[in-house]
């Protein structure tokens, strides 16, 4: 007679408690549940070759900061939210840096989208490279709320609680930043790399 197993996968909540009382093999167990997301997220909201720095920099603050996570949230849309304001970090240290990097996407588009492998698992199909010059023409804040709603998959709830927004502008914001994607997209001028002035 055989015995299976009845071992039932720990969940977050159960993990971060573990992790709060020193146990370092469950912290190990929440940065392996959630390296990937962090990764994409750090990705699609522009860290670009600079995604696992950003990831190794929130998963450390992560850590210093778990006692001061109250489960008011899943785990991963705070370690998300952490995720976000690591990468928004990074745009603001990139200074003259980000100016190049635009002005060389601008004149071949198509290096940016090589360099980031996991846009193109996230994003498949002949309209990949639209959609991705488009996201990047958005403002910052149409930018990320479009990646956490649709390309990060995130709930209305996730994503307010990643973004540090109230709950009407996730709303108001999904809403305008879909139609500025869907203008962008239906102009063309996300593949030549143009924006358009009015």
């Amino acid at each position: 007679m055989r015995v299976f197993s009845t071992e039932v996968p720990l969940d977050d909540d159960e993990i971060v408690n573990r992790a709060r009382a020193g146990d370092l093999a469950a912290y190990e167990l929440l940065v392996a549940r959630h390296t990937a997301s962090a990764y994409r997220t750090a990705v699609l909201l522009g860290a670009g070759s600079d995604a696992e720095d950003v990831i190794q920099e929130a998963f450390v603050k992560a850590y210093r900061k778990l006692a001061k996570y109250r489960g008011e949230s899943t785990f991963r849309s705070w370690l998300l939210a952490i995720v976000a304001n690591e990468t928004r970090n990074l745009h603001r240290s990139r200074g003259r840096r980000d100016g190049l990097v635009l002005r060389a996407a601008a004149a071949d588009p198509m290096s940016e989208i090589a360099e980031d492998a996991a846009v193109g698992s996230a994003l498949a199909g002949e309209r990949r490279s639209a959609l991705v010059g488009a996201l990047r023409l958005l403002p910052e804040k149409d930018r990320e709320v479009i990646v956490c709603r649709f390309l990060l998959d995130l709930s209305e709830e996730e994503t307010v609680t990643m973004l540090g927004w109230p709950r009407g502008t996730v709303k108001s914001r999904t809403s305008r930043a879909l139609v500025k994607l869907r203008g962008l997209l239906d102009s063309g001028l996300a593949e030549s790399g143009e924006v358009r002035h009015g």
